[in-house]
């Protein structure tokens, strides 16, 4: 299975502090926001990921990942200079994937908990169909929401329903079989113009192949694309690392636990961040 990061768009809810800077750039507490969506993907065991963005953020994404060899990983880069829709990452991504399953992550969605590896891992052992998240929120009329029956099953999802059936939100990461090209490129724009990812989730719903993973309480989902979330996931992070001594989606350690590096690699690139909390981090993880 291939990963895609969808990183595009201009951030508007989060101006002025985007105007310059992609917000998947922007610090969530000790690392870049993009660091958490590739973190799912790496526990995924997915390491040939693209990263979608505008032409002119493209550059600053190369320089913060690189080509992702450090982690063991494989970068590609492709351009979304207007904000088509999420689904449009698949058209975009046509080549990348090729004849893969893929899994699409957004990168401004946070995800922590108990039992999530094991849920991804899982997720990535897909042959065919899709697979969503649903995951219970306060205001459902602000989110896409997918309806389900007492076997679990999909039944209907809605894009920001005006009077919700459920209070089950899809959060920002979704697996799809190789047919995910052939059914994005049978959508049309939505109202506002975009390629929406109800629509091809709903392509999968009618071919009766869409499977629905409910999280549990668990599992923390944050969207830092404004700026109380932003501020919230910052320091939901600080708080979960103090208390515990054990960093969330820190790439370099994912990758040495997962054998996608070695303790070599892992010193390496602790040395190149010495003199911080997060090279440290690395160092002692080293000598554990």
């Amino acid at each position: 299975m291939k990963g895609i990061i969808l990183a595009g768009g201009k951030g508007t809810r989060l101006y002025p502090i985007t105007i310059s800077v992609n917000k998947q750039l922007l610090p969530v507490y000790d690392k870049p926001m993009i660091y958490y969506p590739l973190s799912m993907l790496m526990f995924a065991g997915i390491r040939d990921i693209l990263i979608i963005s505008s032409s002119e953020q493209i550059p600053s994404f190369k320089n913060v990942l690189g080509d992702g060899k450090k982690w063991g990983l494989d970068f590609t880069y492709a351009v979304q200079e207007q904000p088509r829709g999420l689904a449009d990452a698949f058209l975009i991504g046509k080549e990348f994937i090729a004849d893969s399953s893929v899994a699409m992550t957004l990168g401004d969605n946070i995800f922590y908990g108990r039992g999530l590896i094991n849920i991804l891992q899982s997720a990535a052992k897909l042959k065919h169909g899709a697979i969503i998240f649903a995951y219970p929120v306060k205001k459902p009329q602000q989110f896409g929401i997918v309806e389900i029956d007492k076997q679990l099953n999909a039944v209907n999802i809605v894009e920001k329903p005006s009077h919700p059936k459920s209070n089950l939100a899809v959060p920002g990461i979704y697996f799809y079989d190789k047919r995910v090209y052939k059914f994005a490129q049978q959508l049309k724009p939505s109202k506002r113009g975009e390629l929406e990812i109800t629509d091809l989730n709903k392509k999968y719903l009618l071919d009766g192949s869409l499977k629905v993973n409910v999280l549990g309480r668990g599992i923390a989902w944050l969207d830092a694309g404004t700026h109380e979330s932003l501020l919230q996931a910052s320091n939901f992070v600080q708080a979960v690392e103090e208390r515990q001594g054990l960093m969330i989606s820190c790439p370099e350690e994912i990758a040495y636990r997962t054998g996608f590096i070695d303790k070599r690699q892992l010193i390496k690139l602790a040395n190149e961040l010495k003199n911080n909390p997060y090279g440290d981090y690395l160092l002692n993880l080293a000598r554990e």
